[in-house]
């Protein structure tokens, strides 16, 4: 089946179940099939073809799910973007994925219009919400959301593509500092999916808090997989406002929890937690870095009657184990084993398999695996190499692991220096480049530091020009208006010199 064709499935099975909750509106399997079949045929009256891509730059919403689901209905392709993307990544993006469409909201319109001006492969940009001065915009391409798919009808739009197809390009940090698009078709996704449903044992009870963005894979993937078993997703723009989070998880019963090591720093930190009645609630996920230890032990406490499933993931392949919550207690540290329907194992430099307890890197085997990177042959070939079978060809994550007699593997650490922050990878020369542009400032180092909430903290060393008055603070500020939250570093430190290697470049071996 076809991403799309699930949501398709359940309508027709459930059609008045409410599949999503977002602000207290509540929208059924049949609504969202609906309004999201109007979507795809405006896309397609507006020339959208098979195989064409679309950018979608919203905030959690209702329109962001009903995008994503009228641009796939449309056998094109989505690509759900962060809603803190600046005008000069996400022009770099739109110019990278050649998008024929673009969905955001009025509230960015100073972001869009600066990144889509000029681009002619660019055929209309739909935006949601209202315009508040409509002499913000003279480009005839931008159209309102409510304008564009009013007058369409609710019917099953014609199905033009196979399931490998490409169905989404996700865009993740690059070692060159420019972003990478991950690209999964209809067959890789439907197969993470269904392997995650399977382990977390998902059913049409369930109902699922997310308060992750859909441009962060795992985001995304909670409504994906709702709509598959034909369970209720309850969509939050953030965790923000936590005990607002755990008004709505008693409220709606929620049993699913999905989180980041640094929500549930949050979460621990409440006062008179232990007080508040969580009954419904079945399991708490947890990917895009190690949950700390303390933090399993406190959670076990607080919530005696949670599972917790400790997973590790990455974009290319989605996920790639899990640790079964019966396991947590004695080896807490373990990522867990691969997921079903796919196969991992752990090589040396040579790429040949080592004993148990070696280090080497890991090896993804399967369906579940990217069709390689947007446009980027070379980049594609350094991490998809030669499999089992003639033709095939399989995934080396980068990641240093070891895997022990019984098959659980325990992360060590990466091969190159992304950081992984926050849940994100993040590319230090993206973040030296943007300081480069700094006054004041001379030459910038980017490392990474260890960092038991973040997984990674980010920490960032500035050689000033002319010993000026620049501060961290200064710094900070600048890092917040220029770059992604979650790359604004938690660590500012002044230098008065750089060591440097043979050739030239700053040695970060030496920085701490």
């Amino acid at each position: 089946m076809l991403v799309h064709e699930f949501l398709e499935e359940s309508a027709r099975r459930m059609p008045d179940k409410t599949a999503l909750l977002f602000q207290d509106q509540r929208f059924s399997y049949k609504e969202i099939d609906a309004i999201s079949n109007q979507l795809a045929h405006a896309l397609i009256d507006a020339g959208i073809k098979r195989g064409d891509r679309v950018s979608i730059l919203l905030d959690n919403s209702i329109e962001s799910v009903i995008s994503i689901y009228a641009v796939l209905k449309a056998s094109a392709v989505f690509s759900t973007l962060s809603p803190t993307l600046k005008s000069k990544k996400l022009r770099y993006i739109l110019n990278n994925s050649e998008s024929s469409f673009f969905i955001s909201n009025w509230q960015k319109i100073n972001t869009v219009s600066e990144a889509v001006k000029d681009l002619s492969f660019l055929k209309l940009i739909i935006m949601c919400g209202k315009m508040s001065d409509e002499s913000q915009c003279n480009d005839e391409r931008f159209v309102g959301w409510g304008k564009f798919i009013d007058s369409w009808p609710i019917s099953k739009p014609d199905v033009l593509c196979i399931n490998i197809d490409l169905a989404n390009i996700i865009y993740t940090s690059g070692s060159t500092g420019d972003p990478k698009g991950v690209m999964m078709t209809h067959q890789s996704m439907v197969s993470a999916a269904t392997s995650i449903i399977q382990y977390l044992e998902n059913t049409e009870s369930d109902i699922i808090l997310n308060v992750l963005p859909l441009s962060f894979d795992y985001g995304l993937y909670q409504v994906i997989m709702s709509f598959m078993f034909g369970g209720t997703i309850v969509l939050e723009k953030s965790f923000t406002f936590p005990y607002v989070v755990i008004e709505k998880i008693i409220k709606e019963k929620i049993t699913v929890f999905p989180a980041v090591p640094t929500i549930f720093a949050i979460l621990l930190q409440l006062k008179n937690l232990k007080s508040i009645n969580f009954q419904h609630l079945r399991c708490f996920t947890n990917t895009g870095a190690a949950l700390p230890v303390h933090f399993i032990n406190t959670l076990k406490k607080v919530f005696p009657h949670v599972k917790i499933y400790s997973m590790y993931g990455l974009t290319e392949c989605k996920r790639v184990s899990y640790l079964p919550p019966e396991e947590i207690d004695r080896i807490p540290t373990s990522v867990g084993k691969g997921m079903p329907n796919e196969e991992v194992y752990i090589v040396n430099e040579n790429g040949e398999r080592v004993a148990p307890g070696m280090i080497g890197e890991l090896v993804v085997r399967g369906a579940n695996v990217m069709k390689g990177y947007w446009k980027s042959p070379e980049d594609t070939n350094r991490v998809l190499k030669p499999g089992l079978y003639p033709d095939e060809r399989v995934l080396y994550t980068g990641d240093l692991f070891k895997m022990d007699d019984d098959g659980f593997l325990y992360f060590i650490s990466r091969k190159d220096d992304l950081i992984k922050t926050r849940g994100e990878r993040v590319s230090p020369l993206e973040i030296e480049n943007a300081l480069y542009d700094m006054d004041g400032v001379g030459e910038v180092a980017v490392i990474a530091l260890p960092d038991e909430v973040l997984g990674s903290a980010i920490k960032v060393f500035i050689m000033k020009v002319n010993d000026n008055d620049l501060t961290k603070k200064d710094v900070i500020k600048y890092c917040s208006t220029h770059l992604e939250s979650f790359m604004v570093p938690k660590y500012v430190e002044f230098v008065d010199f750089f060591k440097k290697t043979s050739s030239g470049k700053i040695d970060k071996k030496v920085l701490e």
